[in-house]
């Protein structure tokens, strides 16, 4: 598994792909946030935070990941490189876990940066250092969970064709649907709107964004992934035994 997932992050590194994705994050995230007049611009809002960052970062991963995980198995099974791969001596599981790892890992490869951001406002507050750290680190937290989440539907959805570009839209739609959807749809459930709520990715991003780790959190953020994790083992699997 461990040269499976070497092989992975290398190509991501080797290629293109995995620059022009950490490029674009950063880019968008550093215009929004300190040069393009707007709410998320931190010197026009006068406030030592990086609310921004974390209320536009999951809009720029609801397409940066499914660009990155189209292709893990989507284009392999196109190419035929799939079987290849699955007559070696690697457990289905395993095959998952080291695609899912390896985008995972450019992922916080893309974030990593973004900590430039944290000590500049902590240098740029008066006083020095007048930040909500807690409110920080709790947020990056839930940013990495939120990453790890939509890297595993990204994998699922790979894992349903062999065309990366409707393996794109497909964890696009999936992606935005448990990030937002249960916020809309909650309005219909009158007193059961919180608890429908729960159900999505939006409402523990909040939760962890106001710096407290709550293990009703974690736990969310782990099971979902998993979930995704056995779909995508689950649709391997099918395709082995055909």
């Amino acid at each position: 598994m461990g040269t499976l997932y070497k092989k992975e992050i290398l190509g991501f590194l080797s290629s293109i792909t995995g620059w022009v994705v950490i490029g674009i994050f950063l880019t968008v995230t550093g215009l929004f946030l300190w040069v393009l007049p707007s709410g998320l611009n931190i010197p026009d809002g006068g406030y030592a935070n990086l609310n921004g960052l974390f209320s536009l970062a999951p809009f720029i991963f609801l397409f940066l990941v499914p660009a990155v995980t189209m292709n893990s198995l989507a284009e392999e099974k196109r190419s035929g490189t799939l079987e290849l791969l699955l007559i070696r001596p690697l457990s289905d599981t395993k095959i998952i876990t080291a695609k899912y790892l390896a985008a995972f890992t450019l992922v916080v490869l893309s974030l990593l940066p973004t900590l430039i951001y944290y000590f500049s406002v902590y240098r740029l507050g008066y006083p020095v250092g007048d930040i909500d750290t807690g409110g920080f680190w709790g947020s990056f937290i839930g940013l990495l969970f939120l990453g790890a989440a939509f890297v595993a539907m990204g994998i699922f959805a790979s894992s349903l064709t062999n065309n990366p570009i409707v393996a794109f839209l497909v964890a696009v739609v999936i992606s935005a649907f448990i990030y937002m959807g249960f916020d809309f749809i909650s309005s219909f459930f009158g007193g059961a709107a919180l608890f429908v709520q729960s159900f999505g990715i939006g409402a523990h991003y909040a939760s962890m964004s106001r710096g407290v780790i709550d293990s009703r959190d974690v736990i969310y953020f782990l099971s979902l992934i998993l979930f995704f994790l056995y779909l995508s083992v689950s649709f391997l699997g099918r395709r082995r035994w055909k």
